[in-house]
């Protein structure tokens, strides 16, 4: 029965479907092979990173690249600063965003279509570098953390995406907890976010994402390097490599298993895998957020 159920696939088709997986495998080495080859290189010795090639396994296995990377004390105020404005930025960032989608999607909410066209006006314009900073300055938050967590609070498109998928509740839900006695934010927190798992772990990932991500605003608003951000760290660490380790207290003409290029590749390797590691944990929230949110409604 089964054999007779099966669809027959014409000579075209399993052409097309091997092109695909050929196609998509391909696509897949493309982008993970050279992350793959830092990785590689940041255990290799300085002599097989000298004579460069390529490099699919480590070449003269070493750590000492790692020690004396974790040796840097940047890396690890990088390390607070970042993981700070990361947890802070993307808890706040989400609970607002939320909020604000929350209350635009409600037609009777006074002026909602009119504050919707202001959210939207922000992701064709802004007010600028030389504004932005007048305004971070005139707050007072020159080399404060909190200049690395306000301004990206809230994204225009999160908004969008989280009211779309909040009109798309039923408003009986909200009518029989109203007519139980339950007020707005009872029913925003207890019904709404609920329901709202898989979108709120989307809109998450976009903004921890971000705000780990971020070098930018830390070359404009902190001066302090103690408070830099790891991806300012980064930065300087692989545009100024010899500088950054002296000022570590590591000397690179005096070791033998490392070079400037081995030092490069192991702190693009700590700055990055952290944040890799949160993926596994919400990829099935992340895709299934993002079709909810921008599907229905």
């Amino acid at each position: 029965m089964r054999s007779q159920n099966r669809i027959k696939r014409s000579k075209g088709e399993w052409a097309f479907t091997i092109f695909n997986y050929l196609f998509f495998a391909a696509l897949c080495i493309i982008m993970i092979y050279p992350f793959w080859h830092v990785i590689m290189s940041s255990l290799s010795s300085a002599d097989a990173t000298m004579k460069g090639g390529v490099f699919l396994w480590p070449k003269g296995f070493t750590l000492e690249t790692y020690e004396r990377v974790f040796k840097n004390p940047q890396i690890w105020s990088g390390y607070f600063t970042t993981i700070i404005v990361a947890v802070t930025g993307t808890v706040l960032g989400t609970l607002l965003t939320a909020m604000t989608a929350y209350a635009l999607s409600k037609d009777a909410m006074p002026f909602a279509k009119a504050l919707m066209v202001l959210v939207l006006f922000t992701m064709i314009f802004n007010g600028g570098m030389i504004p932005n900073y007048l305004l971070i300055k005139n707050m007072g938050l020159i080399d404060n953390r909190w200049a690395l967590i306000l301004p990206g609070l809230i994204s225009a498109y999160n908004v969008i995406i989280m009211k779309t998928f909040f009109r798309s509740i039923p408003d009986s839900l909200e009518e029989s907890a109203k007519i139980d006695g339950a007020n707005e934010a009872y029913i925003f927190i207890k019904i709404i976010l609920p329901l709202s798992k898989a979108t709120i772990a989307a809109i998450a990932l976009f903004t921890a994402v971000g705000y780990w991500n971020d070098y930018f605003s830390t070359v404009l608003y902190i001066n302090v390097r103690e408070k830099w951000a790891l991806q300012a760290v980064l930065r300087f660490m692989l545009t100024q490599t010899t500088q950054a380790l002296a000022a570590a207290g590591v000397n690179v003409v005096a070791t033998t298993n490392m070079t400037a290029a081995t030092i490069k590749a192991a702190s693009v390797v700590v700055a990055t895998v952290p944040i890799l590691c949160v993926y596994p944990f919400v990829q099935k929230h992340f895709v299934k957020g993002v079709l909810i949110g921008g599907i229905k409604g």
